[in-house]
Formats: structure tokens, C-alpha cells, sequence
């Protein structure tokens, strides 16, 4: 990284921004693809995904039969006090997705989430064959 020397002129947030390869509103959404480790048990999976930033309500999870997929969205915080405006910033708004395919079917109602410390725990439960039916010859 270099600096720029600025002039009492340009002092400004958008030009320092703009000096640094930042767009003005401090945003970069762009996609991201989380780390994961997935280790299988005997009745199910425990997955663990890296969400640097998001808070619990901004996870969403889908399971369908095999298929899992996590996105989720970091919002930053605003950084206006009384007192201190934010004139840079390098932690911006981050947009997390992920979607994975395991070798069994996936029974969500016995399934857990957790988010602790930006690491997405799941616990997810093998789907259980159901009892055999019989079948009435009429």
C-alpha cells in the first residue's frame, strides 16, 4: 500500500477514497464463499462455516434432500458518533453464499443452527428410512 500526501483541498472523503481504489459510499457487496469443514457421525453431519460479521437474523439456511445452502449478509455499522465521522473504511459490506451436496438426505426438523463468534455451527440429522408399509390387495 502507498500514501498520498493530501492537501488541506482535498481532504475530502471522496477524494481520499477515490486516491485509495474505494467506491464513495465505502460498499463493496460483492459475493463471497465462506470456509467450511463438514464431518459426518453416525446419524448425521456437523458443519461449521466462517461468517465474519453477520448476526444471527442476517443467516438463511435451505435444505433440500441432500442439497444445503447458506447465504447470509454482513451489514457494517454506520461509524457516526457525536463526536467522530468516518472518513475510510475497509471493512465494508459483504455478501456470504455457499451450497454443498452430502452423500445422505438431510431431515431438517431434527436439525440445529448456531451462530457463535462469526462461526455457523449446524448439526444436521440423517433423514431415517421410514417403517416399511403394507400395501392392501383389494
Amino acid at each position: 500500500m502507498f500514501l498520498v500526501p493530501l492537501s488541506p483541498a482535498s481532504r475530502s472523503f471522496s477524494q481520499f477514497a477515490r486516491l485509495a481504489g474505494c467506491s464513495d459510499d465505502g460498499l463493496d457487496t460483492a459475493q463471497r464463499s465462506p470456509a467450511l469443514d463438514v464431518a459426518e457421525t453416525e446419524s448425521g453431519y456437523s458443519v461449521r462455516v466462517d461468517l465474519p460479521g453477520v448476526t444471527k437474523q442476517d443467516v438463511k439456511i435451505a435444505i433440500d434432500g441432500r442439497r444445503v445452502s447458506v447465504s447470509a449478509q454482513a451489514q457494517p455499522e454506520d461509524g457516526k458518533t457525536d463526536t467522530a465521522r468516518l472518513i475510510y473504511r475497509e471493512r465494508p459490506a459483504a455478501r456470504f453464499a455457499r451450497s454443498f451436496t452430502l452423500p445422505e438426505e438431510i431431515d431438517q426438523d431434527a436439525s440445529q443452527a448456531k451462530l457463535d463468534n462469526g462461526v455457523l455451527s449446524l448439526t444436521l440429522s440423517k433423514k431415517r428410512a421410514g417403517a416399511a408399509k403394507h400395501l392392501a390387495v383389494n
